[in-house]
């Protein structure tokens, strides 16, 4: 007979059920190829006890046997559905495959069985907190607390709980029980000094001030709190709350002494007075100068305060502090002045100020040179490295770049004298000039790594890929199947965002789509990653870095090189629904030479040899090696994407990938743009209408935004029945609230390039609404051929989106406009023929390699 309450098929004889036992401990120790020798021997005698045969697949999954160890665990479960063991393995194959969602139910399910497993509870409260399911992750760390109310990590762990499903004052209950029961604290605990300032973090955000500051101050006086910085902020914080300005500013002031460049200890302290930076009025401006003055005074040293001032003055009190400013920062050679005073520009009178400022010091500089005790050489320079940098900034690349031809006469062995250059060569439209000067910056120091990474940066620019991977192979890996395969394992978003941009530019799409999707791969192992936090952080008791990386988490997806990839990405896709003739065109094999073919052929032979010596050697290492749960890296069937090119599904997967950006990018027009072309693809017009809504809230005058009005209109209108309810009345009001039905769209049409006379991008607009309204391509034409007159603002990047949508449409008079607009912009490369381009990519590096090479031989 069975044991009490154990079901006859998951029975086992005393011998069986004492190897089983074993079993487990051998698992847990990762004796694995004993483990596996101790479930065969169970399973002779009994094949379908299911929970071994879970363990057994358990064990050969972590042998590397994946798929072998997962077939048995499936069966498993199908033999005892009712054993916690055998879904608890369950949920940890799937947890390992990233399926979050289906192991939190396999761990719901074992809990059913066994409702007080520690281990269980634990990972459920894991995974509920990777999956943001908060409600469920209160439950389970109450049933933690109650099963082991003596561990200190499940009182923290419930308190966490509490605050991440917006509960507060349950948190600060917890907290509080367990800051009561806690007994013989050693001193100086770093983990008990964590959980008191979350503690007083949580009262704060409560605003429960004067409690917090009380526990705040008792613990500094006993020192229970070691972090003395994170003492003081609080306190300044909290005394400023609560009126108390006197302490405060004390606090404050102590604050700024021990870190005098702190931005935000000086907005602290101002803010303590009742003055905001951020909205500084006419009243409270004279005021905050003289506090800044008087830290200035303070703390000569200290560049916060002076800089802070130059937001805050203006008209000739502006001009003198800012004089100061810049001449001390040209003389002490400080390359990134600029960048650091460029915030300024925004006020027209301040850019004037600022050019006049530094123009009178060059000009005092020239008259000094030819007395005995002139300023150094040195100033100069600095003086023409700063005003390159403001004509460029202000749109005078010419004059930029005379002044740095002068600079580069002077010193002509400054790297960022050539690194400006080649950033103003790259405003002006010339990729391969701007590669070449970069080049000439990266010779100047072959060692530099930043060198040779912006280096690799304006190759990709340039569209010569190949020759980038070279530069950034410096610093790779020498064993890796190439430069951008090491460069994509180590997560490098600007090679992956750079690299993909410039196969999309070479017109590799493809190449670029892989590229794309290899930025989203970043983002989801980002994603993934957080995962083995939520129980480290919590037995460390890193507790307010751990909440800091959570609200970090939740908005990982707008980062900019995410929002960039996604964009572009869906953009491709688009042009693969509208044009599905793309993928064929783009295919790899369809454009390369013999040559090329066998080349690529001899390339992968040789990738290929790579992974099958890493794979014997794999095999090599011992038997018993825990290879982990998580499934090895796959082979890559598709290294061109032509594949991804040829998916029956392009929409959906742009949509895909445009889902986080309706959360995470609610400020980018661009964003809500891509998101209405994928919509109004699908028929999912309410959703194109909201998506208008939103990019018509952020900029109603946006030229593309224009653009998709007009054809939101137009397709609507052209529905042979309007949608069912309640979908077509929110559509109707929504469709009426953006562009009434009264204005007729070549109304609308001519409207909006009347309300922009001049502007080359709101008549670019016009020319694609009259292609949505299928005006004759004449009048198109013509449109955009009145942009190259000299009273039109035309610029470089605007040039080019006019040139693309020639092409685009098939105009007979690409090569016309070409032309022409070659004429206008001749210090662009851009517009130069294909044979001249060709050239220019050629020589682009021919006299830099042989100065790298004569610098490579004198180092050895």
């Amino acid at each position: 007979m069975p044991p009490s309450g154990i079901p006859a098929k998951r029975a086992l004889p005393l011998k069986e059920a004492a190897l089983f036992k074993e079993l487990l401990n051998q698992y847990e120790s990762r004796q694995l190829k004993k483990a596996q020798k101790t479930a065969d021997q169970i399973l002779k005698k009994f094949p379908e006890h299911g929970e071994t045969l879970c363990m057994k697949g358990l064990v050969l999954t972590h042998m590397g046997r994946r798929e072998e160890g997962l077939d048995l665990v499936k069966k498993g479960v199908r033999l005892d559905l009712t054993s916690h063991i055998v879904w608890h393995v369950f949920g940890l194959l799937q947890k390992g495959e990233k399926n979050y969602e289906e192991a939190l139910k396999s761990y719901t399910q074992a809990l059913r069985f066994d409702k007080e497993n520690m281990n269980i509870l634990r990972d459920a409260a894991h995974l509920q907190t990777q999956l943001r399911h908060y409600d469920g992750l209160v439950e389970t760390r109450h049933a933690l607390l109650r099963i082991r109310p003596n561990l200190r990590s499940n009182w923290i762990g419930l308190a966490v709980a509490y605050h991440l499903n917006g509960n507060l004052v349950e948190a600060k209950k917890t907290l509080e029980h367990y800051e009561l029961i806690l007994k013989n604290i050693p001193d100086y605990d770093v983990e008990h000094s964590e959980v008191l300032l979350y503690h007083i973090h949580v009262l704060e955000v409560l605003g429960e001030y004067t409690e917090a500051l009380n526990l705040l101050d008792v613990s500094a006086k006993s020192r229970a709190i070691i972090d003395r910085v994170s003492i003081m902020e609080y306190r300044a914080r909290l005394l400023s709350k609560l009126g108390q300005h006197d302490d405060a500013e004390h606090t404050w002031q102590a604050l700024i002494e021990q870190n005098p460049d702190s931005y935000k200890y000086y907005q602290g302290y101002l803010s303590n007075r009742g003055l905001d930076l951020s909205s500084i009025s006419d009243e409270t401006r004279a005021k905050t100068l003289n506090i800044l003055k008087d830290f200035s005074t303070q703390l000569p040293r200290a560049a916060a305060p002076r800089r802070l001032a130059l937001d805050v003055a203006t008209g000739d009190e502006f001009k003198t502090l800012a004089e100061h400013y810049l001449v001390v920062g040209i003389e002490k050679g400080i390359p990134s002045l600029f960048a650091d005073v460029k915030s300024l520009y925004k006020d027209s009178q301040k850019l004037e100020a600022i050019a006049s400022i530094v123009e009178g010091h060059r000009t005092a500089s020239v008259a000094s040179t030819s007395s005995p005790l002139s300023e150094p050489p040195t100033t100069y320079l600095w003086t023409l490295y700063f005003l390159a940098q403001h004509y460029s900034h202000t749109g005078q690349h010419e004059k930029a770049l005379e002044l740095l031809s002068d600079a580069l006469e002077h010193t002509p062995t400054l790297p960022d004298l050539l690194m400006l250059k080649a950033r103003v060569l790259k405003r002006l439209g010339d990729p391969y000039g701007a590669a070449k000067a970069m080049d000439e910056a990266r010779v100047l120091d072959l060692q530099d790594r930043f060198l040779n990474t912006k280096c690799g940066k304006y190759r990709l620019r340039a569209g010569m890929n190949e020759e980038a991977q070279e530069v950034f192979g410096l610093f790779t890996k020498k064993d890796a199947p190439s430069p951008g395969a090491d460069l994509e394992d180590m997560q490098s978003l600007l090679f992956l965002v750079g690299d993909a941009d410039s196969h999309r530019r070479n017109g590799d799409l493809g190449h670029a789509l892989k590229k794309y999707h290899a930025v989203q791969k970043v983002f989801n192992e980002i994603e993934d990653d957080q995962y083995d936090f939520h129980g480290y952080s919590l037995r460390k008791f890193a507790v307010n870095i751990y909440m800091n990386m959570i609200t970090w988490e939740d908005r990982l997806r707008s980062h900019p090189a995410y929002v960039h990839a996604a964009i572009a990405a869906s953009e491709i896709y688009v042009q693969l629904h509208d044009d599905p003739s793309l993928a064929k065109k783009n295919s790899p094999s369809s454009t390369l030479t013999e040559a090329e073919k066998k080349a690529k052929k001899k390339a992968k032979k040789a990738a290929q040899k790579v992974q099958e010596d890493a794979k014997k050697a794999a095999q090599s290492a011992n038997a018993t090696e825990d290879k982990g749960l998580e499934p090895s890296p796959t082979k890559d069937e598709d290294p061109d994407g032509a594949k991804l090119l040829q998916v029956t599904d392009p929409l959906e997967r742009a949509a895909k990938f445009l889902a986080p950006l309706a959360v995470q990018a609610q400020d980018n027009i661009l964003a809500w743009i891509a998101i209405y072309d994928v919509a109004v693809r699908r028929s999912k017009y309410l959703q194109a209408a909201q998506a208008l809504s939103r990019a018509k809230s952020i900029d109603a005058g946006y030229p593309e935004l224009h653009v998709r009005l007009v054809h939101f209109r137009k397709t609507v209108s052209s529905l042979p029945q309007p949608p069912p309810a309640p979908i077509g009345p929110a559509l109707t009001e929504s469709l009426q609230s953006l562009l009434p039905d009264e204005v007729a769209l070549e109304t609308f049409n001519s409207q909006y390039l009347q309300k922009h006379p001049g502007d080359s991008r709101a008549a670019l607009a016009f020319a694609k609404a009259l292609r949505v309204l299928q005006t004759p391509l004449e009048e198109i034409e013509n449109v955009l051929f009145d942009q190259l007159r000299p009273e039109n603002t035309l610029d470089i990047k605007t040039a080019q989106n006019i040139f693309a949508f020639f092409r685009e449409i098939n105009s007979t008079k690409v090569e016309e406009l070409r032309s022409q607009l070659d004429a206008k912009f001749p210090l662009s490369t851009v517009f130069k023929s294909a044979q001249e381009v060709a050239a220019l990519r050629k020589q682009a590096f021919a006299d830099v390699e042989v100065v790298e090479a004569e610098k490579v031989e004198s180092v050895s």
